[in-house]
């Protein structure tokens, strides 16, 4: 998710680049146990990280911590900080605020505090393990062992969970089939990840008018490549499920519930594409997948936790289209 948000001058979004990665974990170092997974239910690349813990039945190998959804001010004991960020609750714990003292969201029975260094805020685990700098973002993949950060670069880890574990992991799944693997990540590289993943962050968080215009335009044209596209096939690289369709996945699912208010990406709706709105319940379909969806969450997090946006932390009511209905694309795809 965005923290600590970066414009240029012109005023458009520019995302931080994960500032840890590794491209795999040497095959001595996989153990069950040894790794914890730090996830936000709002945050789409935390959620796609979870789906693939789930998707290859790691969940007994891979310990978790889930944050709850509502930024608070993680150091508020130092004077002039205003930093504001990830916060770990227990089920039961008092309603917190959003970071300007206003509103009430509860503690529910998703969040998993931090067992591993019992810690209040995930940016006090990243300055544990030696950065003091951030931004403090999930998915953010831990190693108890040595007390250091993998990785917190999304895709990293989920190639890193889809390859390296294979040796400890329940099922089967290949997420990055080999075959086809250029194809997605040029659909990716150009389309995918620019203007949709990313393009509603650009459209939401752009501080001039041109800025906005350029991403929203961009994004409502991949759409439309998207819908001409899912039109012909059942997924982004042909007939099977892959990583790519996880990561598309997690944007649109967001797009009408949250999106077209909080970011501004109203010149359409997903139900507005009925092949992106099938595609989107097809993925649902997919236990795991929809196992990892909490939209409490993400609606909390996006309209609590930035004031600038949305000052009185007000939650609108409507959760997007129905998921559950049959999509008409297949059989079971997972």
């Amino acid at each position: 998710m965005a923290n600590n948000l970066r414009t240029g001058k012109d005023g458009s979004y520019n995302r931080h680049d994960a500032k840890h990665r590794v491209q795999s974990i040497p095959s001595e170092d996989v153990e069950a146990g040894r790794y914890h997974l730090y996830v936000s239910l709002a945050c789409p690349w935390a959620a796609g990280a979870l789906s693939t813990v789930y998707l290859k039945g790691l969940e007994e190998a891979i310990s978790l911590s889930i944050v709850h959804p509502t930024w608070a001010h993680t150091h508020p004991e130092i004077e002039g900080d205003t930093h504001a960020g990830w916060q770990f609750k227990a089920p039961g714990d008092e309603a917190v605020t959003n970071p300007n003292g206003l509103g009430s969201f509860d503690c529910d029975d998703a969040l998993i505090p931090d067992t591993v260094s019992q810690q209040k805020s995930l940016r006090e685990v990243y300055e544990l393990a030696g950065d003091a700098e951030g931004p403090f973002t999930t998915p953010m993949l831990f190693d108890k062992k040595t007390k250091s950060i993998v990785s917190n670069e999304s895709l990293d880890i989920l190639k890193i969970l889809n390859e390296d574990f294979v040796p400890i992991a329940k099922n089967g799944i290949n997420l990055f089939p080999k075959e086809n693997a250029a194809a997605l990540q040029k659909l990716n590289d150009e389309l995918v990840y620019p203007k949709v993943n990313n393009g509603v962050y650009r459209s939401g968080f752009a501080k001039s008018q041109g800025a906005y215009d350029k991403a929203v335009t961009e994004l409502f044209g991949a759409m439309e490549e998207l819908e001409v596209l899912l039109g012909k096939q059942r997924f982004l690289g042909g007939e099977g499920f892959s990583w790519l369709d996880l990561r598309l996945y997690h944007t649109l699912v967001r797009f009408d519930p949250i999106y077209i208010t909080y970011f501004k990406t109203n010149a359409k709706r997903l139900v507005d594409y009925p092949n992106l709105l099938a595609f989107t319940r097809d993925v649902y379909s997919i236990e795991p997948i929809s196992r990892a969806t909490n939209m409490k969450h993400a609606k909390t997090h996006y309209f609590t936790s930035h004031p600038q946006l949305n000052a009185f932390a007000i939650i609108p009511v409507g959760d997007g289209p129905d998921l559950a209905v049959p999509h008409g694309r297949g059989p079971p795809a997972v």
